[in-house]
């Protein structure tokens, strides 16, 4: 009995000491993670200031931009600047706003689709010269892109596209990196799958459309928004190959308005937040899928 009781003891006091333990390596383990805070949310703050700023000084009255981080009051009258002209110049805002939306909306879709297409051929079909080709991207996605510059200005110029929309749409209609991203997805579909779509009589485009872009939504959604994002802040070439002011993208206009609106500092950081407000928006309606994706390339 003496034996018996003393073992139970034990037991409890085992039982007891396993408890402590694990309440202090759970204390020890939170104790890790407020280190890991310390340091997460300064540098979530660094990144998150300056766009802060930016929103807050194209709310602030201009006497105060720039004088001080929180405006004491907030107006509207930065933005009624843009879309009006402020009664001093003519300000091609809203149009150069179009101009950003236009390109950046048809290049990317047209790269998500010519991605898809090429590759599906690339991973599915079989075809002479298909290594190469395979070869040639992985090659063209190291290569510094700023090289072809002046032969593709120089391709635009004597084609007679110069200053026209067709300078900024064509050379951003396909992405290599949107095909080599499609290509290591395709190759990892069931192929039985493929093979019952075509006993059905589906062709390779129907396989495509109807089967393949619908099977990689989370992927197609990831490329969609980082191609959109990339080309919705590009500068230099729509800089270099559009001159007339009905044509430019809102990024020309911010870059090039320094000088003979240097004086309106307000509309500037409202011009900004216009310049953000597309990438957040389409952030928030597709940020499930994309950090889905994100994990399924990170796989």
């Amino acid at each position: 009995m003496v034996q018996d009781t003393y073992n139970v003891s034990e037991s409890t006091q085992h039982r007891k000491g396993a408890r402590q333990g694990q309440a202090r390596r759970r204390i020890r383990s939170r104790n890790h993670g407020y280190w890991l805070y310390w340091i997460a949310v300064p540098v979530f703050l660094l990144m998150v200031m300056p766009y802060a700023y930016l929103l807050l000084q194209s709310f602030a009255p201009w006497s105060q931009v720039d004088e001080t981080f929180f405006p004491s009051t907030f107006t509207l009258r930065s933005y009624e600047w843009i879309f009006t002209g402020g009664g001093f110049e003519p300000q091609p805002w809203l149009n150069a706003l179009f101009n950003s939306m236009l390109v950046s909306v048809v290049d990317s879709v047209c790269m998500v689709v010519i991605g898809a297409i090429a590759g599906y051929a690339l991973s599915i079909l079989q075809f002479r010269g298909h290594k190469f080709i395979n070869d040639f991207i992985l090659f063209q996605m190291f290569y510094p892109a700023i090289i072809l510059l002046v032969p593709t200005f120089l391709v635009i110029r004597f084609t007679g596209l110069y200053d026209t929309y067709w300078a900024m749409l064509l050379p951003y209609l396909v992405s290599l990196w949107a095909v080599f991203m499609y290509t290591s997805f395709f190759r990892s579909v069931d192929k039985e799958i493929l093979e019952a779509a075509r006993i059905d009589g589906a062709g390779e485009l129907t396989i495509i459309f109807r089967l393949m872009i619908p099977i990689s939504r989370t992927i197609s959604t990831v490329i969609f928004l980082f191609v959109f994002m990339d080309r919705w802040t590009n500068l230099l070439w729509d800089l270099i190959v559009v001159k007339d002011p009905a044509k430019q993208t809102l990024s020309v206009l911010l870059s090039t308005m320094f000088g003979p609106y240097g004086t309106y500092p307000g509309p500037l950081y409202a011009a900004g937040a216009l310049l953000t407000f597309p990438i957040l928006i389409l952030f928030l309606i597709f940020s499930r899928n994309l950090v889905n994706g994100i994990q399924l390339v990170l796989r």
